[in-house]
């Protein structure tokens, strides 16, 4: 399956019209060998708006803030996948500067544990994919499954030998 996205709006009449139909580029660090993150849309924190002529999306920071959205699709790659020896300096660089913001809510030494003040919703569209909570409580997620992520530290792993791709939206919640 290959990512595409359109976009709707207006054009100078009022006219509903398509503005965007294409497929976006794939975003890969080397924190994540052969996995391919598609930014697909995003809008400002506080309230989502729409009418505006020649929308634009809001795809930094990579977590919104609060009332703020995103919409992705991730490609993970195989976990058999070998990783690639990097210095981590520089990998922490490139994160910052492709997809600024990813590494903030990381656990330091977590193998990927992390919490966010997002609501997320997770789709499984291809492979498998298993979502792990606290004390190792894990499921699979296959194609059809929605998961709705609330704010919970969580880690996102493919232990399949073939790519799993994800569709997210994430919207930026207020915790209590």
């Amino acid at each position: 399956m290959q990512p595409r996205l359109i976009v709707t709006g207006h054009d100078a009449d009022g006219k509903a019209v398509f503005v965007r139909d294409e497929p976006p580029a794939p975003t890969r660090v080397a924190l994540l060998p052969g996995s391919d993150f598609f930014l697909l849309w995003g809008t400002p924190d506080g309230a989502a708006r729409v009418g505006e002529r020649d929308p634009e999306p809001v795809l930094r920071p990579y977590f919104p803030g609060l009332g703020g959205s995103r919409a992705l699709f991730l490609r993970w790659a195989p976990h058999s996948a070998e990783p690639e020896v990097h210095d981590p300096d520089e990998v922490a660089r490139e994160v910052d500067e492709k997809l600024p913001g990813l590494m903030d809510p990381f656990d330091p030494g977590g193998e990927g544990m992390h919490t966010t003040d997002t609501v997320d919703y997770g789709i499984c569209l291809e492979g498998e994919l298993c979502l792990t909570l606290d004390d190792e409580a894990e499921v699979t997620l296959t194609p059809g499954t929605c998961v709705v992520q609330l704010g919970t530290r969580h880690r996102w792993v493919n232990r399949s030998d073939r790519p799993a791709l994800m569709c997210y939206v994430q919207i930026g919640a207020a915790r209590v």
